[in-house]
């Protein structure tokens, strides 16, 4: 069959030429592979193993957000031992004011951000937090040890002890909490 075609307003003769179909030759191979069903076992493992994922995440989340959002324990006695020494008119008066408390002496800042400290649970169920760390005024240097448990009737930490060691300029030691639950 033809058919004619104008252009410029002349007519020409062209053939019709029928479209057919090509198959593409890569996905030709695959339709003959028969689907595998997953059996049971194979399901099971990899819900196990989504699961573990899941909750290794979920535990890291909760590390992460207890130790942002949350104030760990130790800091807490660092910064109620810190004021008290910082508030003490005779730990001013041998090494001056403004007094900073610091982990360990180091020129590394994240060494100085870290506190010594050690909490336990003594065998009526009362729990004790123990601190160390230095402190430094514009007169001298020192270093705090202090210990905290929480008391169980009214739920508020109180100091058990809390001596200040002053190193410098003369070596003095300073008990300013002194304390032995009944």
């Amino acid at each position: 069959p033809q058919q004619y075609l104008s252009q410029d307003c002349h007519l020409y003769p062209q053939e019709r030429t029928d479209l057919t179909t090509v198959e593409d030759p890569f996905n030709a191979p695959t339709y003959n592979i028969p689907e595998k069903p997953v059996t049971f076992v194979e399901g099971a493992s990899y819900s196990v193993v989504i699961l573990a994922g899941l909750g290794v995440a979920a535990l890291a989340g909760y590390a992460v957000f207890k130790e942002l959002i949350f104030e760990p324990k130790e800091y807490k006695i660092f910064g109620k031992a810190l004021v008290r020494v910082q508030s003490d008119s005779q730990v001013t008066a041998k090494i001056g004011y403004p007094i900073t408390g610091y982990g360990t002496e180091s020129r590394n800042r994240a060494a100085r951000q870290r506190i010594q400290n050690r909490v336990w649970t003594d065998e009526d169920g009362v729990e004790h937090v123990e601190v160390g760390f230095h402190i430094r005024g514009p007169h001298g240097a020192g270093k705090v040890f202090a210990e905290m448990f929480k008391d169980s009737s009214d739920r508020t930490w109180k100091f058990t002890f809390l001596l200040v060691e002053i190193t410098s300029p003369r070596p003095a030691q300073i008990m300013l909490e002194s304390y032995l639950p009944a």
